[in-house]
Formats: C-alpha cells, structure tokens, sequence
C-alpha cells in the first residue's frame, strides 16, 4: 500500500480528468506538521503590522467609518433640543433616538441587547469572527491608531529599523508626534464616550472652565488611558488573552462556518519561486500573511484563537498569486465543507444558509427586536405613581370618610400637556368623591399633586380598592389603590 493520498489543486483551480485526477503524493510532499502552541513572537513580542491594500480591507472600512463617525457624532447631534443618545443618570431618563424612556423601561434595552447578542451569534455562525475583524472597536481604533502609527514614523519595515537603531533626531520627533497623536485620539475618545452620560455641551463648559468635579476628570482621565492603552500598546493582547469571544468561538461553529483559511493541499508542499520541485505547492512562503496579520499570527498553521477574520492576509495573498500568474484564493473565507468537496469537486460552491442553528439565531434577533419595536409602539408616555399618605390613615367627618393620595406624575413626551383624573370604586358599586382639580397641568419633566378622595361612610366597607382614571386625547391610563376606612 502507498502512502496516504494527498489530491493536489493546481493553481488554475482545476483537477486534472482521467487517469490523473486521483494523483498520489508521496509523504515528503506535502509534510504533516503537528502544531501544538502558536509560532512565539520574536524578541520581546512585538512586531511591526503592515498595511495592505484590497477588498476585504475595503469593505472593513465601508464597515468601520460610519460607526467611527457615529461614535464621536451621536453625543452632538440634538433633535428639538433633545439629544439623539442620552444616559442621564441625574433625570433618570434615557434619550433614545427622539424618544424619553424611564429607567422603568430598560427592559427595552436588555431586549435590543439580546438581539445584538442574537445577530451576533448569527454572524459567529455563519461567518465566524467577522464582527472582531470588521466591526469591534479594539480592532477599529486598532487601526486608526496602526495607521497614526505609519503616518508618523513610516511603514512597517521602516519602523523596525528605527527600533534597531534606537532614536535620535528626527527619529524621536516623530516617535513623540506619534504619542502626542495617540493621545489626542484617546482624549477624544475619553470625552466622547462621556457624552453619552453627561451632555456633551455640559461636560466641556466644566471641563474647560475647570468646574468639573475630581470624579469627571478622573473618570475622563482613566477613559482616555485605557484607550491609549488597548489600541495603542498592548493591541493584539486584547484579542489574545482578554476577548472572551477567541475562547467559545469553537463551540459556535459548524462545519460550513465561513472563517479565513489557508488551503492547505492547494498551498503545500511550499517552495521559494527558484528550483522549486514540479509537484510543489502554490505558497512561496513569503511570510506576507504573516506580516500584515495585526494579532501576528500565522494562518497557514490553521484556525487559533487569536485570527479575528479581518481578511488582511487574504488581501495580501491575493496580490502575490496575482503577480505570479496564479489564482486567487490561497487564503480565503472557506469552511471545512468547501475544503472537503474541494478535494473531488473543482467549484465546491456556495455553503447552505438553510441551517438550525443559523435560523434559530436569526429567528431570536427577529422575535425579539419584533418586542422591542412593540414595546416602544406601546409605551405610556407619563408615569404615574400613587402612594397614600403615611401620616394618617383616614380622615372621619360626619357624614364622609376621606382618604389623601400623592400623586406622582413624570412625563416623557412634549406633546403631552395635561391629564383628566377622576377615580371610581373598582366595583362600581360605592359612590367616590376626588376633591381637588380634576384637570392636571403637566408643566414640568415631573408634577407632584395632592388629591383627598372622599365617601358616605354608610355605602363604606372597611377596606376596599378603588381606581384612578387619568384620561387624554387618545390615552386613558387606570392605577389601583386602596381606600381605607374605621
């Protein structure tokens, strides 16, 4: 018996018919490699990324702009002088998108969450860790900072030269205009993300006019490093050992998960362009994919951990199989699925999208954001609360037994200016009288009044619950409360 078959692709993409088209290898061609630790990083760890132009990196930036501009866009932008996106804790209200929520509500938001959390488990699914490489703000502001990085000290090569020959001149002018860029972007960052909490016009005028208190500048200035920190110096650590996702991407996937991937029977055996053998693979082991890799791994040494599918080293394979006359595709978005049918099959085609598991996730993002918009459709635009006075229970006069109510009210639209209140027996059957304004002015974010609810004391039970009715155009909102009696 010969050695284990090996079926090799030639980089025209097609397999050749007859006789041929079940080729044995012998096992010096393409070797088995045990990996068991990824390559370690040279020196202290720290490598220089290169930038690489392509598709992938396009459509990255297609992705990645427009959240970038969101971010730092979102906190300024006012409609009607409401913000866009407002946390604010000292109002207890949450400004989203031209609606006032209450802290009541933030139900709502764990349910825009669980269907984030379900688009993205979606994604994992179908097309593993697209979310790291394309839209994660580590690997963004990652970028941003790798390309400061190169604007000021030069391209990758450039700035390993540097290092080696340590710095002096204008060598440590443009290390220091390096940092001071990294800073203000951190900065930047700091404030904006503030703005989500605070005003923004608010937060500045006390900043700048240093009326701020030590916990805002404390908080702006931890902000500000953990920024220039993560995507400044320690990067791909993040990715490495801090993102929980590199841990249970394993158990998300399928065998017809999309994730970047060396074809390793086209690819190997690898050989250098000069005296390469006839059978040799179409990788030259120019170690690019390497290089343009921001976690520094290899990806020829299979799927780990620390890839984050940004699709830089498939821009940068594409370029050198284009240059050599061979097809494209050496690295590229496969699944385990395509790579098996590869094997007899020279056009593999499409993977299925028709999956449980890819359905269900996409049907829980569906449901749920369902609820959300039907929760926001159906939300009261005022809070009411009733609480009794705690003073005393009851008032006795002759004829009536009287209770007195606060009224608590809290408004979350403008167009809502006043309430109608009046209040019955739940039962219809005792004759209840509200003594006070039956007409509520609704001046303020929040209005407090005082009502005193009032019976015959022969049609009164010890205890019973009545109903306050507050009505509007279009809005009748019913509170329960209990009426006390000797």
């Amino acid at each position: 018996m010969p050695a284990p078959i090996y079926l090799h692709r030639y980089s025209n993409g097609r397999i050749p018919d007859s006789g041929r088209a079940m080729q044995q290898i012998s096992k010096g061609d393409i070797p088995l490699r045990e990996i068991t630790d990824p390559t370690s990083l040279p020196g202290d760890g720290k490598f220089y990324v290169r930038l690489v132009e392509g598709f992938y990196q396009n459509l990255r930036r297609l992705i990645s702009w427009p959240l970038i501009v969101g971010f730092f866009a979102l906190a300024w932008i006012r409609i009607e002088g409401q913000p866009l996106i407002l946390f604010d804790f000292a109002s207890h209200r949450i400004f989203l998108f031209g609606s006032q929520l209450s802290w009541y509500e933030l139900p709502i938001l764990a349910g825009l969450m669980i269907a984030g959390a379900g688009l993205l488990f979606f994604m994992a699914v179908g097309w593993g860790r697209i979310w790291c490489g394309f839209a994660c703000p580590q690997s963004i502001w990652t970028w941003i900072f790798i390309r400061l990085e190169q604007l000021t000290e030069g391209r990758a090569a450039q700035r390993a030269k540097y290092d080696r020959e340590g710095l002096g001149g204008i060598r440590l002018i443009r290390r220091v205009s390096k940092h001071l860029l990294w800073a203000s972007v951190s900065l930047l960052t700091a404030v904006s993300f503030s703005g989500y909490f605070v005003p923004v016009e608010h937060l500045l005028q006390a900043l700048f006019t240093l009326n701020a208190s030590p916990f805002t500048y404390g908080w702006i200035i931890i902000m500000a490093l953990l920024t220039y920190l993560n995507a400044g110096l320690i990067r791909e650590k993040v990715c490495l050992h801090m993102c929980p996702y590199s841990r249970f991407q394993g158990v998300m996937f399928d065998r017809d998960t999309l994730t970047v991937t060396y074809d390793q029977a086209r690819g190997e055996p690898r050989s250098h362009l000069r005296g390469s053998p006839e059978n040799s693979g179409d990788c030259i082991d120019c170690h690019i994919c390497v290089q343009v890799c921001p976690t520094g791994i290899d990806i020829r040494n299979g799927l780990q951990s620390a890839c984050i599918d940004c699709g830089a080293c498939i821009d940068a394979c594409d370029q050198v199989m284009s240059k050599l006359g061979r097809a494209r595709g050496l690295i590229e978005f496969y699944s385990e699925t395509q790579l098996a049918k590869a094997m007899t099959e020279p056009q593999p085609g499409p993977v299925s999208l028709l999956r449980p598991r890819l359905i269900g996730y996409l049907a829980i993002t569906v449901v749920t954001l369902f609820g959300v918009a039907y929760s926001l459709n159906h939300r009261s635009p005022v809070l009411i609360e009733i609480a009794k006075e705690r003073g005393q229970l009851y008032q006795v006069t002759d004829e009536e037994v009287c209770n007195t109510y606060l009224l608590e009210l809290e408004r979350f639209s403008d167009t809502l200016k006043q309430l109608n209140v009046s209040v019955q027996s739940q039962d219809s059957t005792n004759r209840f009288r509200l003594v006070g304004k039956p007409l509520i002015e609704l001046s303020g974010d929040q209005t407090n009044t005082i009502y005193q609810v009032c019976t015959p004391k022969q049609e009164l039970s010890q205890r019973q619950k009545i109903r306050f009715i507050f009505t509007s155009e279009n809005l009748q909102i019913d509170k329960i409360s209990r009426f006390l009696a000797p």
